[in-house]
């Protein structure tokens, strides 16, 4: 029985993967393959002609004591059908291998980074996953990482979050995403020297992406103001993130380690008159404002409370003033 060595020369040209790896690997696996038929013989061993392609079967030949004496062929009848289709199948994993190297081998230590791309198409035409020329590979962006009020044509050019860099039986993927809130972390990064130098931390992130998000900055050097470092001279730094953001607003405030500066910060752009911790245990509090910043501190659809709340990790409920005063007029 023969292998075609011409194929396994033009894995090996192509990807430069040895003959040698690859013969071995086939022989490995027509041995396993060999020990599965009925009789065979324990200790036999699998070589195939580097030159040829044949494969042979060598099982050892033992005299009456159990010692070896040489060797003889024992390859089944049937075994032409059973090295051909292992030979392919070897070939096939070995590309996925070399394929999944050379993803791995470019996005080493990418996952969680923000990488450049090219929008190429969409994978399915009744799907609204997008595949994305990052370089060297073609990542996908799936709907669900896709900001809803993006929409992206072939050839645009989008940066976004390496999410996950995976192998599976087809071979290693990149999936990407815009929504994730390390994406604006990241965008932040890039922008604000001070959080590159670890001069200003970004201590919590909150974000619906497409709408709104909230980020609480912090640093423990006393000139240094964490705040204006992130927005920039003019609004600079924050614009060109809310720019990739495609509009998506964003309130920067600043950390505080009193849950109730924090909070109140947290509401922003509402001003808040008095922070009552209502349950330190549950995390629980109420923020009084002014009557005409009521909406505005809840926002619309709740959104600013509740990203205030994503931020704090504390349970908000908004009072107007004048509730709170005639509760203690009461």
């Amino acid at each position: 029985m023969d292998i075609q060595m011409n194929e396994l020369r033009i894995v090996e040209s192509e990807l430069g993967i040895s003959v040698d790896v690859i013969v071995g690997a086939i022989e490995d696996a027509l041995l396993h393959a060999y020990q599965r038929v009925p009789g065979a013989v324990r200790g036999a061993r699998v070589e195939m002609d580097r030159n040829t392609g044949k494969v042979t079967v060598y099982a050892p030949e033992v005299d009456e004591e159990g010692e070896v004496i040489g060797e003889f062929d024992d390859t089944p009848g049937d075994f032409g059908r059973i090295a051909t289709s292992t030979a392919r199948s070897i070939i096939a994993q070995r590309l996925r291998d070399a394929e999944t190297d050379r993803v791995l081998g470019s996005f080493k230590g990418k996952q969680g980074e923000v990488v450049s791309g090219v929008v190429q198409q969409n994978p399915r035409h009744d799907s609204r996953d997008l595949l994305v020329d990052v370089g060297e590979h073609e990542a996908i962006l799936r709907v669900e990482e896709q900001v809803p009020t993006e929409r992206f044509r072939h050839g645009d050019h989008i940066r976004a979050l390496v999410l996950e860099v995976s192998v599976g039986t087809r071979g290693a993927s990149v999936r990407l995403s815009r929504t994730h809130p390390d994406f604006a972390r990241k965008l932040f990064e890039m922008e604000v020297p001070e959080i590159q130098d670890g001069t200003v931390e970004i201590v919590a992130l909150a974000r619906e992406a497409g709408h709104r998000a909230k980020i609480a900055v912090w640093s423990d050097i006393p000139d240094v103001n964490a705040k204006g470092a992130c927005i920039g001279h003019n609004g600079q730094r924050v614009r060109a993130v809310t720019t990739e953001l495609g509009g998506e607003k964003i309130d920067i405030v600043d950390y505080d380690d009193d849950p109730k500066a924090f909070i109140a910060a947290s509401l922003s752009p509402a001003k808040v008159v008095r922070v009552d911790i209502l349950d330190k245990a549950e995390r629980q509090a109420r923020a009084i404002v002014p009557d005409g910043q009521t909406s505005l501190a809840i926002g619309k659809e709740a959104q600013n409370v509740r990203l205030a709340a994503k931020l704090t990790g504390w349970s908000i409920d908004i009072r107007k003033e004048s509730d709170d005063l005639d509760a203690f007029d009461d």
